[in-house]
């Protein structure tokens, strides 16, 4: 044990002796390793952050959630446009009888969604996200209130001129979102008193865009907007033990009975899965995540050569130093061991500076793009063992050379 520790401290020693002697070409060794791993870490963090992100807000549109409209989320040439278009809009009363017959479902609600916009004074906020919500909606998607409270049962029914204004857009039409709260705004004519700040959410590809919208009550929501032209769609959640396919099962039937849908025609409506789609996504950045690899893996790959023929370098200038460690009874495998240390070594010191970069990346993207960035710690163990691996590529045939040598030869060599 002893003499493999000193065997392990030695080779150390004189590869940072090595290193130091030859800087540039250190430099230009470690640049290509560098490169290598930026490209793969940097790519699958990138990625697999992106992915992270979505995931994220896919969740945010409800857990065991089926969103039943008119519209196929799927899309492809399969699904034309013109199918779609003369589809039926889901109806609010569709929503109270699908929860009367369904036994698997736990709740479900009637939406709206248009754009619209509204106005304080002298302010006004074009093209904002409008929803007319039941109070169900609350039940299916919960909200998190920055000022104030969701609307009460009364004024659901009586479809009173109430409204839930985003953070975004409270800041923005007054200043502060602690200002918003009380405040009167104008929406196609109508005033509506704020009677609650959705809390700050963040910027969304996927979802519900909280921060940038606006909530009515149903009732008071199809006074200012033509339903057929908002978009309706009912939002169907099942109980917490029940799967999204039997879930989905149960509502094409019901769905059918309620439209009146004789056996040999086809649906009239699409039933979208949040499951299906969260799952979709993780395919296709599967797909993304190999080709990435393969990129990066490819500029590793040019890496693995510059250590190689560096290494190559380093045992020929070594020649007489490895034949007099033979002559003096240094084994094979010592040798061996030691080349194929200083070729990890650089490797590993390579790949610190690839992950350092890595982490600028992180910083940059974080930052003034804001959009967060993950680096696990799976990813730092695939970056050790990558290095270590390369080290061993690119350093096994020139420390194979360097054991193998005939003692005699080796010292007489210039």
């Amino acid at each position: 044990m002893r003499k493999t520790l000193n065997i392990l401290r030695n080779s150390l020693k004189l590869t940072f002796q090595e290193l130091k002697v030859n800087k540039l070409r250190t430099a230009l060794s470690l640049t290509g390793v560098a490169f290598g791993i930026f490209c793969i870490i940097g790519v699958l963090a990138t990625v697999n952050s992106l992915e992270r992100n979505i995931q994220n807000e896919v969740k945010s549109l409800g857990s065991n959630t089926i969103y039943i409209d008119k519209w196929d989320y799927s899309g492809g040439p399969d699904q034309p446009i013109w199918k779609f278009m003369s589809r039926p809009i889901p109806k609010e009363e569709e929503a109270a009888m699908v929860r009367e017959r369904a036994v698997l479902l736990d709740d479900i609600t009637y939406l709206m969604q248009t754009q619209g916009s509204i106005s304080h004074k002298d302010d006004v906020l074009q093209s904002i996200i409008v929803y007319g919500i039941n109070q169900e909606q609350m039940t299916i998607q919960p909200l998190s209130f920055d000022q104030g409270r969701f609307f009460s049962p009364s004024e659901f029914n009586a479809g009173s001129n109430v409204c839930l204004i985003g953070y975004t857009n409270a800041e923005d039409l007054f200043g502060s979102q602690q200002r918003a709260l009380g405040k009167q705004v104008d929406i196609k004519g109508k005033k509506a008193t704020i009677v609650g700040v959705i809390k700050k959410e963040g910027q969304n590809m996927i979802g519900w865009d909280y921060d940038k919208c606006i909530m009515l009550p149903n009732k008071f929501c199809v006074q200012l907007f033509d339903e057929k032209n908002a978009n309706p769609i009912l939002i169907a959640k099942g109980k917490e033990d029940v799967t999204t396919d039997a879930l989905m099962d149960e509502l094409k039937g019901i769905m059918r009975q309620v439209r009146r849908l004789s056996p040999l025609q086809e649906d009239n409506f699409s039933l979208n899965s949040v499951e299906a789609f969260s799952k979709a996504i993780t395919g296709f950045f599967s797909t993304v995540n190999v080709v990435g690899a393969i990129i990066g893996g490819i500029s590793l790959i040019v890496g693995l050569f510059g250590i190689a023929n560096i290494m190559f370098v380093t045992v020929r200038e070594r020649t007489n130093i490895i034949g007099l460690k033979k002559a003096i009874g240094a084994k094979k495998s010592t040798i061996l061991f030691e080349f194929l240390m200083e070729a990890t070594v650089l490797c590993i010191l390579g790949g610190a500076i690839g992950l350092f970069f890595v982490w600028l990346l992180t910083l940059i993207l974080s930052g003034p793009l804001e959009f967060p960035v993950y680096i696990s710690l799976p990813m730092l163990f695939a970056t050790i063992i990558i290095c270590l691996a390369v080290g061993i590529l690119a350093g096994i045939i020139p420390a194979s050379q360097a054991a193998k040598m005939d003692p005699v030869v080796a010292i007489r060599s210039k």
